[in-house]
């Protein structure tokens, strides 16, 4: 049975986390920053002392910030074959409020790793839940909008949502026994 997948790019195929401690760390060399393993929540910034905010913003609003992040390991391969197994698979994220650099390097990173067929695959959107499917991948522990989803909500594993515990998880280390692919 063919299925459509719903990949989240930030954090499930892209590695958002790494590039923004990364960034920060070249930018900011001199403040405090949270180890990848101790974040708790979904936004960076909530992990960041209030005064510290408009940096965190900064560093993801940055020009080229999107297009540097390196792939997570497996994700580019993982979709790849998993559209050569007869499935449907759609890049689904989500842009920043500030797009300006955001949209255009987003496609600009999907092209670079994936390919550029792949650039018409992707669905840029604020609510996923208007999107169908019949799984979406997504590392953000809850997603809302105005429409009840149709796709099973799949969660990335990472350490801000690692508390979650009502929904299917996978890394790209074990998606072919989550998803039984």
């Amino acid at each position: 049975m063919c299925m459509i997948l719903l990949v989240d790019q930030d954090d499930v195929l892209a590695d958002f986390e790494l590039g923004f401690l990364s960034k920060w760390r070249e930018m900011y060399p001199d403040k405090p920053y949270v180890p990848l393993e101790e974040r708790t929540t979904f936004y960076i910034r909530e992990n960041y002392p209030k005064e510290l905010e408009p940096l965190v913003d900064s560093v993801y609003s940055s020009p080229g910030f999107y297009r540097s992040i390196l792939p997570m390991q497996g994700g580019p391969e993982a979709v790849k074959e998993i559209e050569r197994k007869g499935h449907k698979v759609f890049i689904c994220t989500s842009p920043l409020s500030r797009f300006e650099d955001c949209v255009l390097e987003k496609y600009l990173w999907v092209e670079e790793h994936l390919g550029r067929e792949w650039t018409k695959r992707m669905i840029l959107t604020s609510d996923k839940t208007l999107v169908h499917g019949d799984i979406l991948i997504d590392d953000r522990p809850e997603i809302k909008g105005v429409c009840k989803p149709v796709w099973e909500h799949v969660l990335y594993t990472h350490s801000y949502n690692k508390q979650i515990t009502s929904k299917r998880r996978l890394t790209w280390q074990n998606w072919k026994e989550i998803l039984n692919i």
